[in-house]
């Protein structure tokens, strides 16, 4: 690197003194009067510049001067350290501690206020997973429930369950791992005091199963989810959980054929966001329709006073209707085929049913729908008979030729095929028919909770050996469907889903030091992720221990 000085007139002012490194960087500019610096004890220090190079994410400093020896030109480079300050001109290095360095001057002291900053932070202690969890934690604290989250529990508790949270949505898998994963992620630097040994976990999994714990949760976050405006109706559905713990709620279960040793978990939606409001679990052999009384019950205790219910087939039955009219709770739900209503109402309306005046366009196909009144236990009712032609046709090609091969009739035959793809709604409220088809279908929205509780909150397999276990393992599983649900929401239409997300920004590490974390630099996926969140992705994140 070749150096040259040159002078300019000397104004009445002041003289200058420009430095300029021909082939590299840096320029310094002084103005005023020339100061040679000293080195060690006062020896004059030849005019120089410092140079200035990143490494590992840690910004150094160097102080050159040229020198010549037997005709060549050579560097002579002091190394001033880590960089603490560049503007006030700070510096750390081993020998000196932190201290300050200009050209003109040379050595100083450190600023009072400058004495102890970045003690530490040059140890290198880990590389960590960063950006899955970062994106995480950042998005959720952008919630309105977040604050709901981070007071489930208190004190070190705290640590454990948001903790334990990130391993049900990023880590998965066999919860004896989850101190693994939180010992290679940017959790542990977020949430230090987490304990997440395998038998701590179980403790904690029974101390979160407390009614009391639970009790607390839902209220406050019953009450977030429903202070907006509107009619805040309630989807309700459940699924089963095989498993073949020693409980009591594990028993022998007959849905709609399907046979399992299970128990049932209930879940309870809101209509207007599709959010998990609340849960329940039940034995395998309970069905599903004697379950909706005692949760109408316990949604009132929690705070949930229910306006509208959409509804399963499987909770329609004679008691369940008259509790929904005693509740003043509307309803839409659907018939199944061996329910007397169903049988008489498609004997009265299906001839007539494929007309021109009751085709309705629903989710890019056509229907036939045709409403007519009803009555259900003593009260005025509505039930619309519908007909989907595509459903229809792939329901013909699966019964016909069984039909045919166990010898029916032409008149079964054919009345098969106007049956295929005919299913009833019922409601007690007056709608037009192109109505009831988006509303009843926004029931879809508690199947992709039991789809998210399933593929992405780890509700399954159980892993635990006691019905406290459970009774937690079912709570953390609840509150990381909620999270996924929310992301769900932020990805959709956006060329991506939450999964895809959070796999993308594992691979951002960071390094940690004593004092800070130096996150690496996004890639383009990553930064695309960051702008649909709205979420700034730091450069350093100063750490305290």
């Amino acid at each position: 690197m070749a150096l040259f000085l040159y002078f300019v007139r000397i104004s009445f002012f002041a003289k200058f003194f420009i430095i300029s490194c021909i082939g590299g960087s840096s320029i310094v500019i002084y103005g005023g009067k020339i100061n040679i610096p000293t080195i060690h004890g006062g020896h004059p220090m030849p005019a120089g510049f410092i140079s200035y190079q990143t490494k590992n994410g840690i910004r150094y400093a160097r102080f050159c001067i040229a020198r010549y020896k037997d005709g060549k030109k050579f560097n002579e480079e002091t190394s001033l350290g880590r960089v603490i300050d560049e503007g006030r001109g700070i510096f750390k290095n081993r020998e000196r501690g932190v201290f300050t360095f200009s050209v003109e001057d040379g050595y100083g002291p450190a600023p009072d206020d400058a004495a102890n900053e970045g003690q530490g932070k040059g140890k290198f202690r880990a590389i960590l997973d960063f950006g899955d969890s970062y994106f995480l934690y950042s998005f959720l604290a952008g919630t309105p429930y977040w604050d709901v989250f981070s007071n489930v529990m208190q004190g070190n508790e705290r640590d454990t369950f948001l903790s334990l949270l990130g391993y049900y949505i990023l880590g998965g898998g066999a919860r004896c791992h989850a101190k693994t994963w939180w010992e290679g992620n940017y959790a542990s630097v977020l949430f230090p005091k987490a304990r997440l040994d395998g038998k701590r976990i179980s403790e904690f999994l029974r101390a979160l199963g407390d009614e009391k714990t639970q009790r607390r949760f839902f209220e406050r976050y019953i009450k977030a989810v429903l202070s907006g405006p509107g009619i805040h109706g309630i989807l309700i559905d459940s699924e089963g959980l095989p498993n073949s713990i020693d409980m009591e709620v594990t028993q022998l279960s007959n849905h709609d054929g399907d046979i399992n040793v299970e128990t049932r978990l209930i879940y309870i939606c809101e209509r207007n966001t599709g959010l998990p409001l609340y849960f329940r679990y039940i034995s395998g052999n309970i069905v599903d329709f004697s379950t909706l009384a005692t949760t109408v019950e316990e949604l009132e205790k929690a705070g949930v006073c229910t306006d509208f219910a959409i509804l399963d087939a499987g909770y329609y039955c004679e008691g369940n209707i008259k509790l929904l009219y005693e509740k003043g709770i509307a309803f839409v739900t659907r018939l199944k085929q061996n329910r007397v209503l169903y049988k008489e109402l498609v004997a009265d309306h299906l001839a007539g049913l494929q007309a021109p005046e009751n085709l309705v366009a629903f989710n890019k196909r056509f229907l036939f729908i045709q409403k007519t009144p009803c009555r259900l236990q003593g009260r005025d009712a509505f039930a619309y008979i519908c007909k989907d032609p595509v459903m229809g046709m792939l329901e013909t090609r699966a019964r016909v030729p069984a039909a045919l091969a166990d010898g029916a009739s032409r008149q079964e035959v054919f009345e098969t095929i106007q049956k295929a793809g005919v299913f009833v709604i019922i409601s007690s409220e007056d709608m037009k028919a192109d109505e009831i088809l988006p509303l009843y279908y926004t029931r879809q929205q508690i199947e992709q909770v039991f789809d998210i509780t399933k593929n992405y909150a780890e509700v399954l397999p159980l892993r635990v050996h006691s019905e406290e276990t459970f009774r937690g393992h079912l709570f953390v599983s609840f509150v990381a469907a909620i999270a996924c649900h929310l992301m769900q929401k932020l990805f959709k239409d956006k060329g991506t889903n939450q999964m895809e997300a959070l796999r993308e920004l594992r691979n951002q590490k960071c390094k940690l030091y004593d004092k800070v974390v130096i996150p690496m630099e996004p890639r383009k996926k990553m930064n695309d992720i960051y702008k649909i969140s709205k979420i700034q992705c730091p450069v350093r994140i100063p750490v305290d221990n």
